[in-house]
């Protein structure tokens, strides 16, 4: 008995394949768990229609992906963490962060399952991360960890109070002598 396998069966082949088995086993085993049809001239016309429309998805989702994987490589990225002494992370950049990254320059295609990093990044750097597009195509895009703006400023500000309140105190020191101008004394 001849037959088309609808889904892959071991030791036998893949979604497909027009196989030759016995007539028992196609007839018992086979058709009743719709792992095969019969490969007749109808089923036959019908699969090769079906495979064209399926080839023909897979193109559309393939041209879909490399634009896509033309877009993550055209754009780069950049994510601000709080750093600690030698440009250690306080923390880690994981797929989670990349993938929030990714989405907010208006890419919401990528998940985080498709953001591949052997090991969360602790450092500030330049880093090369895989991104896999679709089953057949994948890219690196270009990340960049940096110190946080905001952590640079307020440790400035931080700095500089440091300073004015010392300023202050010598001042305060200074007028110990004794002589207040002050009126509430």
């Amino acid at each position: 008995m001849k037959v088309i396998l609808i889904e892959d069966v071991p030791n036998l082949g893949k979604i497909g394949d027009i196989t030759t088995v016995a007539d028992g086993f196609g007839r018992n085993y086979l058709l009743p768990k719709q792992f095969a049809i019969s490969a007749d001239k109808k089923n036959l016309k019908r699969f090769e229609h079906q495979k064209r429309l399926v080839e023909i998805k897979k193109a559309k989702h393939r041209k879909e992906a490399q634009s896509l994987k033309d877009r993550l490589e055209s754009t780069s990225f950049t994510i601000p963490c709080k750093v600690g002494e030698q440009n250690k992370l306080y923390g880690s950049v994981t797929s989670q962060d990349i993938e929030k990254i990714i989405h907010n320059e208006g890419i919401t295609e990528i998940s985080r399952r498709d953001i591949i990093l052997e090991q969360p990044i602790k450092e500030i750097g330049i880093y090369n991360v895989d991104i896999k597009v679709h089953a057949e195509v994948s890219t690196k895009i270009k990340l960049y960890v940096t110190p946080d703006s905001r952590e640079k400023v307020a440790e400035l500000e931080m700095n500089s109070s440091d300073e004015n309140t010392d300023a202050n105190n010598n001042d305060e020191d200074s007028n110990s002598d004794g002589n207040h101008n002050d009126p509430a004394l």
